[in-house]
């Protein structure tokens, strides 16, 4: 009779190399099915992140207004997909507490200009001359860029855009769109 003795080392559970290929086969297989729904859901993401931001800056830009008594202005610059808030120049030339940020270039920023208001025909137009000495020089930051102007009370200036547009590669876009009350800005999926 003979007797077998298994080596120290040998006989151990281990896995073959036609076992490990076949589970990186299997995983590589799982990653295609599952890689684009993964991309969309990170594209999608990104556009949310970046809406939440800029109502983010919105609210800091509102509250640095009441907070320090000067005007504030968030400027977009489409063309290079920056974002900036900073005080007005008054007294100090530059802003200490100014910021910048870049939108994600996966995305693009429209700024939608509100529509002007017509007079309607039975609204009374004074022919009076209007004295300018009473009402605030405006020196914008950037006054090239479309702005937003958030004043010392709290509010929204009227030459701000009521509408802006952030939006992906595949035609997905989210809106920041000037509230009803006229006192903030919030997202909305579409333009209404």
């Amino acid at each position: 009779m003979v007797r077998r003795y298994a080596v120290a080392g040998r006989g151990a559970a281990a896995f073959t190399l036609i076992e490990l290929i076949l589970v990186m086969a299997i995983l590589t297989m799982a990653v295609s099915v599952t890689a684009p729904t993964l991309a969309n859901f990170f594209r999608g993401r990104t556009l949310d992140s970046e809406a939440r931001r800029l109502v983010a800056l919105t609210h800091n830009g509102q509250n640095r207004a009441v907070s320090e008594g000067i005007p504030i202005d968030l400027w977009i610059d489409s063309d290079n997909r920056t974002v900036g808030l900073e005080a007005e120049p008054s007294y100090e030339k530059t802003d200490a507490k100014a910021v910048e940020f870049s939108i994600d270039s996966g995305l693009q920023i429209e700024v939608i200009r509100s529509a002007a208001i017509t007079p309607s025909p039975m609204t009374f137009i004074s022919r009076q001359a209007v004295s300018t000495a009473s009402v605030p020089r405006v020196n914008l930051t950037h006054p090239a860029l479309p702005t937003i102007r958030f004043l010392p009370d709290g509010t929204v200036s009227d030459s701000s855009p009521q509408k802006l547009r952030l939006s992906a590669r595949d035609d997905r876009s989210l809106w920041l769109v000037l509230s009803q009350d006229k006192i903030s800005y919030e997202i909305r999926s579409n333009d209404k």
